[in-house]
C-alpha cells in the first residue's frame, strides 16, 4: 500500500496535472470547446498508453541493457531531483515542459495532442522514468495490477484537469500556478532523495 501511495504522489507531481493545465489553457486559447475537449481526451489516452507500455516492457528493457535496480533508481531519483529544482525555481527545461522554441511552435499548431501535450508534457522524461522505477518495484500481477492502476487514475485525474483547464488557469492565474508548482517541487525533491539513498543502500549490500 505505501508503494503504490508513494508512487501516486510521484507520478502526479511529475505529470503535474495543474501546471499542464494552464498551460494547455494558454495554448488553446484560439480553439473551440469541442476541440479542447477532443485534444485533451485524444492527448490523455495517447500518454497513458506510452506509460502502460513503458510500464509493461521497463523491467525487460532494463534487463537487455545490462542496468542494475540500484544504478536506475540512482539515476532515476537525480533525474527526478532536477525536475524538481526546475519546479521550485518555477523555470522551464526540457525535462518538464516544452523549450520556448516548442512552445512557439505550438501556438501555431491546430491539433495539441500529440505535441506537445502527450509528449512532453504528460508522458515526458520524469513521467517515463517514474514508471520505468515502478515496473523495477512490482513482483506479481497483484502488485503489477495495482501500479497499472495508479497510472490510470493519474491519467484520469490528468483528463479531468484538461478539461476543467480554463476554469483552473482563471481561479488560480499565475501566481496560484506557481505557489502550487513550488509546493509540488519541495515533496518531489524529498522522494527523489530517497529514491537515491535507497539505490545507493541497494548497490551496497548487493
Amino acid at each position: 500500500m505505501e508503494t503504490l501511495t508513494n508512487t501516486f504522489v510521484v507520478l502526479f507531481i511529475v505529470t503535474d496535472p495543474i501546471g499542464v493545465a494552464v498551460i494547455f489553457a494558454a495554448l488553446s486559447r484560439r480553439h473551440s470547446d469541442a476541440a479542447r475537449r477532443r485534444m485533451a481526451l485524444a492527448a490523455t489516452l495517447l500518454a497513458s498508453t506510452i506509460l502502460l507500455v513503458f510500464f509493461l516492457v521497463g523491467a525487460r528493457l532494463l534487463e537487455v541493457l545490462g542496468i542494475t535496480l540500484p544504478a536506475f533508481r540512482i539515476a532515476g531519483g537525480v533525474m527526478l531531483f532536477l525536475i524538481a529544482i526546475d519546479m521550485v525555481m518555477v523555470r522551464q527545461s526540457g525535462l518538464r515542459a516544452t523549450t520556448s522554441g516548442e512552445q512557439s511552435e505550438a501556438e501555431h499548431k491546430e491539433d495539441l495532442s500529440v505535441f506537445p501535450l502527450a509528449f512532453p508534457l504528460i508522458a515526458g522524461p520524469g513521467a517515463m522514468t517514474t514508471v520505468l522505477l515502478m515496473s523495477s518495484h512490482s513482483s506479481g500481477f497483484p502488485a503489477g495490477f495495482g501500479l497499472a492502476g495508479v497510472i490510470c487514475l493519474v491519467m484520469a485525474l490528468m483528463l479531468a484537469c484538461l478539461l476543467a483547464a480554463a476554469n483552473i488557469a482563471h481561479r488560480l492565474g499565475e501566481t496560484g500556478a506557481n505557489v502550487v508548482t513550488r509546493l509540488l517541487g519541495l515533496i518531489l525533491a524529498a522522494l527523489a532523495v530517497q529514491y537515491i539513498l535507497d539505490g545507493i543502500k541497494q548497490g551496497l549490500l548487493s
